[in-house]
């Protein structure tokens, strides 16, 4: 009996928890709403300071034939901007010693580098072909850059499950003339705001690509993350998973380690 107290006072701060989102949203515009609930995406995932990881790509044909590539990625989180990214290929033999370099911005155009160790020479992504597959996936350089809630404008939709959990439904529509996108539709799951799917539409407006979330670790009890990442074309058939191996976090990276002069001996 003297568990019935607690368990029902535990149960009674996640009501009023409840409650009080629910309250904070209410008497919001859509436009407000939208932003709100990606505000709130944005703060929980702030203070990671830095990571790396070990990921698989796989990338799979209209006909299901698929290649295998391994790769490193470290992040480093940038206080008052958008954080920065380091790609290294490892295998197979033809991608050895590709690297991809990415600063993001909040209010300018990122900066992004491939280096292609079969040219010897690092290229500059130009903005306006950010919407380029990277590394003939079907991510694309912008869906590589971090974030940033100044690179949308925000609309709450509704509520829908995905995945078996209850998520926000909100539409982003990118700021940059140079996106890709027209729009892209987002689930947040309700009790974590963890992205769980997003439909991008292209520029004719017509669905082109879903990207769904799956297998999320949490860390430092704190941030969570997806451990597969599946993007799927809808018009080319084609599909690329990311799948992490190993991740950690607060591993010492300083902004020294993101480097275009070194990008050509990035290891």
């Amino acid at each position: 009996m003297k568990l019935i107290k607690p368990l029902a006072s535990m149960a009674l701060l996640i009501m009023t928890a409840s409650v009080s989102q629910a309250l904070e949203l209410a008497g919001k515009s859509p436009q407000e709403q939208g932003y709100a609930i990606a505000a709130e995406r944005k703060q929980r995932d702030l203070g990671w300071q830095d990571s790396q990881s070990s990921v698989i790509m796989t990338l799979r044909n209209s006909q299901g034939e698929e290649s295998i590539r391994e790769m490193r990625i470290k992040n480093l989180e940038i206080n008052d901007d958008g954080d920065k990214g380091l790609t290294i290929f490892d295998k197979p033999r033809d991608v050895k010693g590709t690297a991809f370099l990415s600063f993001s911005h909040i209010n300018t155009a990122d900066d992004q580098w491939l280096y292609l160790p079969a040219l010897k020479r690092v290229k500059r992504i130009a903005s306006r072909n950010k919407s380029g597959p990277f590394m003939g996936s079907e991510f694309s350089y912008e869906d590589l850059s971090s974030f940033e809630l100044e690179k949308y404008q925000f609309t709450f939709l509704g509520e829908e499950t995905v995945n078996g959990l209850d998520c926000y439904k909100i539409e982003q529509i990118p700021t940059d003339k140079y996106s890709g996108y027209t729009r892209q539709v987002v689930w947040l799951d309700k009790a974590e705001f963890r992205a769980q799917k997003v439909e991008f539409y292209d520029r004719k407006k017509s669905l082109l690509k879903t990207l769904t979330f799956s297998d999320y670790q949490q860390y430092l009890d704190q941030y969570w993350r997806p451990l597969l990442m599946s993007m799927v074309n809808h018009q080319t058939k084609k599909s690329t998973d990311l799948k992490t191996l190993t991740l950690e976090f607060k591993t010492g990276l300083k902004d020294s380690d993101f480097n275009k002069a070194t990008l050509k001996r990035a290891r």
